[in-house]
């Protein structure tokens, strides 16, 4: 069988160990050809494809990106991009393809997959908000990073008596902002899930302060917001294709709460640092157990479904049931990220 594989949308780290067990599973235990498309679904479009054998793949289980390079792309939303897709897949003799990505790229492989196609999709976003699943690749790895820096940035707030605030991402759920937070010790952490009152912030600042500090960590998720009827307005800032941009919502809370309290504030946005570089042992671990779990459901005839893990298990969800929902921070996470203040 000739099988297509692709990843799309923003590079994480573990994309290679995945494309890696991928071809190791399917060329050498079920006997199939991997052919992997450049740039994600803009690939397919194209025709750029490549094949995939075991020397591809040599010593890039710990290397970062995707060495088939990725593009925020989806065919569904182009003239003609479902047509050309189907036209490559049809060229090349695809029977099944594979796709890695976020909401995004699983979308539009759930529109694939009611053309017809044989279609197995893998999560991956350092945001870790595809539903469905309780981690996706490049989570961990991010949050590593996060905390590694929050941790560095300790050092500095203590020394020169500052607020500092860290901007990491998350656009629609604060996954990164809770468990780096957490992990990293800051006093407030301000997520997507639970708007804030600028007000309480600058209360809590000037408490803190005068009690038993003259230092405080704010992490903030990049799409976290005010409360509505709060003492501070403010709209995400978006970019040309949607994307927020980054530092906007630090540096309005850096002036903000300099405004409010008078502390010396600074702001540190960790931007595309926590896609990139060495992913972390369980990043490789579970990428790697995603793509035998999507090579082993193409060879046994099954389609329109995304490798999850839950608990410790590796299961199979239906596509149709993740696209266009958002796995949020829980309740009780967000609960012990604010009793650690």
């Amino acid at each position: 069988m000739r099988v297509g594989l692709l990843t799309g949308g923003g590079d994480v780290p573990g994309l290679n160990a995945a494309i890696r067990a991928v071809v190791k599973r399917g060329e050498g235990d079920h006997g199939h050809s991997i052919i992997g498309f450049r740039n994600g679904w803009k690939g397919v479009v194209d025709g750029d494809v490549m094949p995939l054998t075991r020397q591809h793949i040599r010593n890039v289980l710990a290397t970062g990106g995707t060495l088939l390079g990725t593009a925020r792309y989806h065919p569904h939303a182009d003239d003609g991009g479902m047509d050309a897709v189907l036209a490559t897949l049809e060229a090349e003799r695809i029977e099944a393809l594979i796709c890695i990505g976020g909401d995004g790229t699983l979308k539009a492989a759930s529109r694939i997959a009611e053309a017809g196609v044989r279609i197995v999709g893998i999560p991956k976003t350092i945001d870790n908000d595809v539903w469905g699943t309780d981690r996706s690749i490049g989570f961990d790895t991010a949050v590593t990073i996060a905390t590694e820096a929050i941790d560095r940035i300790h050092t500095t707030a203590e020394s020169h008596n500052r607020v500092m605030v860290v901007e990491v991402m998350g656009r629609s759920a604060g996954w990164i902002a809770v468990t780096s937070g957490i992990a990293g010790g800051a006093e407030l952490v301000l997520a997507p899930e639970a708007p804030f009152d600028i007000t309480r912030v600058e209360k809590f600042l000037k408490h803190r302060h005068r009690a038993h500090a003259s230092f405080s960590i704010v992490v903030v998720a990049e799409g976290a917001v005010p409360a509505e009827g709060t003492a501070m307005h403010y709209e995400t800032q978006v970019g040309q294709f949607g994307e927020i941009v980054a530092g906007a919502i630090g540096e309005r809370l850096k002036g903000e709460i300099e405004r409010r309290t008078g502390f010396d504030t600074r702001v540190t946005v960790l931007g595309h640092t926590q896609r990139g570089g060495t992913p972390t042992a369980a990043d490789r671990i579970l990428a790697s157990r995603f793509g035998v779990a999507a090579i082993d459901a193409i060879n046994a005839g099954r389609s329109d479904v995304m490798t999850a893990i839950r608990g410790e298990r590796i299961e199979l969800v239906e596509l149709q049931e993740v696209a266009g929902k958002v796995q949020h921070v829980p309740d009780d996470l967000l609960m012990v990220a604010g009793a650690l203040a």
